[in-house]
């Protein structure tokens, strides 16, 4: 008798606790978003995150007895909410977010989400600089530092930052090139004090947290979008200060996949270029689009014994596929280098003479 009066307090407790959505703590519904979305992604999330914040939610998780399924909706209902607002405020800032949520979900609701946010959302630094016109920016920042500048330029979007970086003095480019590139995480003080001395002409913004910026795919992707001589002149400099680096930043310039931006009379210089067997051992792993690409540019003969090799030549190993395909990708550089083919590059106009 006692047992049962034990069970169903214990039940009665449970039900409560799913009951009274608003009383639950911000680490409660974590652990209810973790345990809705099964063992396997909850393990890749917790790679990513602290140790005590792993010990804290596992300790939440452990709590959880049961949980319905209109609970679990619920958080995840929110947490979508909330990212959804989140990437609103980090494209627009609030007030845009607000009246893109308002136009979706109603006044209040998006005043309620945004509430929610605010409280804890981290803002990327230089918000503020993102809405600047890059002209200005350019003639503000060029008399700063070149670290300064560097720091500026990957907090920026790649095509502003594009801008910027084919602008200022030659002397310098491949200089912050390298410094985006060998950037990783810049501490809170670095952040406040830059912001500090640009505030005298602009709004600032301060993160309260370490924050992850450039990196070598950061000024990959600024690269990928300044005019053909700076990315030359830029490459070349820091082939001669960090031949490593430079070599890293040319194999992810240009991907395999990149290889429909060719146009076809490209396309068949390459071919001539490139081993067969190594051809079909990259084409593997690539959407249809890159196929159909390549056969188009390819006789009807070729592009069947192709296919039909491709086809005996059964499982591939991932790593021996890239292998292939950054192979190809070098032959294209080299061939683009020696102005045999031209890469079309999105945000540049091509000359071709």
């Amino acid at each position: 008798m006692a047992t049962t009066t034990t069970t169903t307090s214990k039940e009665k407790s449970n039900s409560k606790k799913v009951k009274d959505y608003k009383s639950l703590t911000g680490k409660q519904k974590a652990a209810i978003f973790l345990v809705s979305l099964g063992s396997e992604i909850s393990a890749e999330i917790f790679k990513h995150l602290r140790e005590d914040e792993i010990e804290t939610l596992t300790f939440e998780i452990a709590r959880l007895e049961s949980v319905e399924a209109d609970f679990k909706d619920a958080v995840l209902e929110e947490f979508q909410e909330l990212m959804q607002a989140q990437n609103f405020i980090t494209s627009g800032g609030i007030d845009y977010a607000r009246e893109l949520l308002e136009k979706s979900l109603g006044s209040q609701k998006a005043i309620d989400i945004i509430n929610r946010l605010t409280s804890s959302l981290q803002v990327r630094p230089f918000d503020f600089i993102r809405r600047t016109d890059p002209a200005h920016l350019l003639n503000f920042i060029q008399q700063e530092h070149p670290q300064t500048v560097a720091l500026i330029l990957a907090y920026l979007e790649p095509n502003k930052a594009s801008y910027i970086l084919q602008n200022i003095p030659e002397e310098l480019q491949s200089d912050v090139a390298r410094r985006i590139a060998t950037m990783d995480r810049t501490s809170p003080d670095v952040l406040r004090e830059v912001e500090r001395v640009l505030e005298k002409k602009l709004s600032s913004l301060s993160s309260e947290d370490y924050t992850a910026a450039g990196g070598v795919e950061s000024i990959v992707e600024i690269l990928n979008l300044v005019d053909r001589s700076s990315e030359k002149t830029i490459i070349e400099s820091l082939e001669e200060e960090d031949p490593d680096l430079a070599e890293e930043i040319k194999k992810r310039m240009f991907v395999f996949e990149d290889i429909v931006m060719l146009d076809d009379r490209a396309i068949q210089k390459v071919m001539r270029e490139v081993d067969t067997q190594e051809l079909a051992k990259a084409l593997k792993a690539v959407d249809t689009e890159v196929q159909d690409k390549i056969f188009r540019n390819m006789s009807k003969r070729a592009a069947a014994m192709l296919k039909e090799d491709m086809e005996f030549m059964g499982p591939v190993r991932l790593k021996d596929v890239e292998e292939s395909q950054q192979k190809i990708v070098s032959t294209i550089r080299r061939l683009e280098d020696s102005g045999e083919i031209v890469i079309a590059r999105s945000g540049e106009d091509e000359l071709v003479v």
